[in-house]
């Protein structure tokens, strides 16, 4: 019977319903975004930071025990120790090897041209784009290109399989007068070699040390100075998550943590729980996290999900008022329906369930329409903000429609206390 009088029910009135119903939409389609762009915003943020460079780098572990001598850190080894180039592989076999979007070695040699008034110039070799090998027969392409998209040249970048082209840096060519397509002579600064003959295929602007310095393939600075196979140091490029409590606590040291902590740190991406990891893996490296980098990309997540909270509790009180103000007008009109059914024997609480029943199938209508809609502008800003799609997570649609259904409940709550105050003989016979 209760059925029956509900469908009965919903079906009168129709053009407020159509209204109640659109406002949940309207709400649910928009809830449905935020949260659909605030479960992948970490990952999206994460991946549009890389554009400002590395966020870890990897140095031999004699280097992170420096001396402090009068105040000043002193370490007679740096640039004494070296990495083994082959080993840099093994940071994509870690737990979060799925999360080193790229890494890029570094080695400085100091060199001299030769023509040049014997010119002493920084020669620092590295990867550009360079498809390495790990785990067996696997392949990643790795380098500056990947991990420092903001570096610029002026001309063509030089190719990692050859040993005799350059890029010369902006400060240094403004210096020397040189351009894209010159011809130099360079050899080890420190020990009689063989010298090389280069050319300088484009002018580099980095805003860093590097406009100061040749940059070569990584093999063309390991082989004028000896260091066959060797490198300095690696910037890497990482995935990371926000900080929060526990990993600022980890900072410290992972004995600072107890087992569980220490778990959920080595199991979640954070910058320090990587860094520990790639220690793991390559032992005779220290990684230092870059925190400038790591801690904006926390920053900036964490107001972008800030931000969606407060739109989504706006966006639930507006839709509740109007709901709200709905409900009034239909208990107004149905004032008669309402003595009717109260003379007939019908309690308070039976009519109160009727009309909120009524409200939660507007909810639960408004709702799944409003996933639909939702799913579809999620994709829009996706692809307007970030140029691409984000993920549509199934733990969407249950969450939804139930915020949808509590958005119609809420906004009919208040409304229907005025069916305590409408008396059969006032409604059915008009007051005197």
């Amino acid at each position: 019977m209760f059925l029956l009088m509900l469908r009965q029910s919903f079906f009168r009135g129709r053009r407020r319903k159509l209204l109640a119903t659109s406002t949940i939409i309207l709400a649910a389609s928009l809830i449905t975004a935020l949260m659909t762009i605030s479960i992948d915003v970490g990952d999206k943020m994460s991946r549009e930071m890389k554009s400002y460079g590395a966020n870890l780098n990897l140095v031999p572990k004699s280097e992170n025990l420096p001396l402090e001598i009068g105040g000043v850190d002193y370490n007679p080894l740096k640039g004494e120790v070296f990495l083994e180039e082959q080993d840099l592989g093994k940071m994509k076999e870690i737990f979060w090897h799925n999360n080193i979007a790229g890494y890029a070695p570094f080695l400085k040699v100091p060199a001299k041209l030769e023509g040049e008034g014997g010119a002493a110039v920084p020669l620092v070799g590295t990867y550009f784009s360079r498809l390495v090998k790990f785990a067996g027969n696997e392949e990643f392409r790795t380098g500056v290109r990947e991990i420092n998209p903001f570096w610029q040249v002026k001309g063509n970048w030089p190719d990692d399989g050859r040993t005799d082209q350059v890029l010369a840096g902006a400060t240094l060519a403004h210096k020397l007068g040189l351009k894209a397509g010159d011809r130099l002579t360079v050899r080890y600064a420190l020990a009689p070699t063989q010298p090389e003959a280069v050319t300088v295929t484009g002018i580099l602007t980095t805003g860093g040390a590097e406009e100061a310095a040749l940059v070569a393939p990584l093999a063309l600075a390991q082989r004028i100075s000896g260091h066959t196979g060797k490198v300095q140091s690696a910037s890497v490029s990482a995935l990371t998550v926000p900080e929060d409590r526990l990993s600022r606590k980890a900072r410290r040291g992972a004995d600072s943590l107890d087992s569980l902590e220490y778990d959920r740190w080595y199991c979640t991406a954070y910058v320090s729980s990587i860094a520990h990891q790639l220690e793991e893996a390559i032992p005779s490296a220290a990684a230092r996290p870059i925190w400038q980098v790591a801690a904006s990309e926390g920053t900036v997540v964490n107001k972008i999900q800030l931000l969606m909270v407060v739109v989504t509790i706006a966006a639930f009180i507006a839709s509740g008022l109007g709901i709200s103000s709905l409900m009034v007008t239909t208990i107004m009109e149905r004032s008669r329906e309402i003595g009717l059914m109260k003379a007939l024997g019908a309690a308070d609480w039976e009519v109160y369930l009727l009309f909120l029943s009524e409200s939660a199938l507007v909810g639960l209508i408004g709702g799944l329409i409003g996933c639909g809609a939702g799913a579809l502008l999620a994709q829009l800003i996706g692809l307007s903000i970030f140029g691409s799609t984000v993920s549509f997570h199934p733990i969407v649609i249950p969450v939804n429609v139930v915020i949808s259904i509590l958005i119609a409940l809420a906004g009919s709550l208040v409304p229907s206390r005025l069916i305590t105050r409408l008396f059969p003989a006032e409604v059915l016979h008009g007051r005197k």
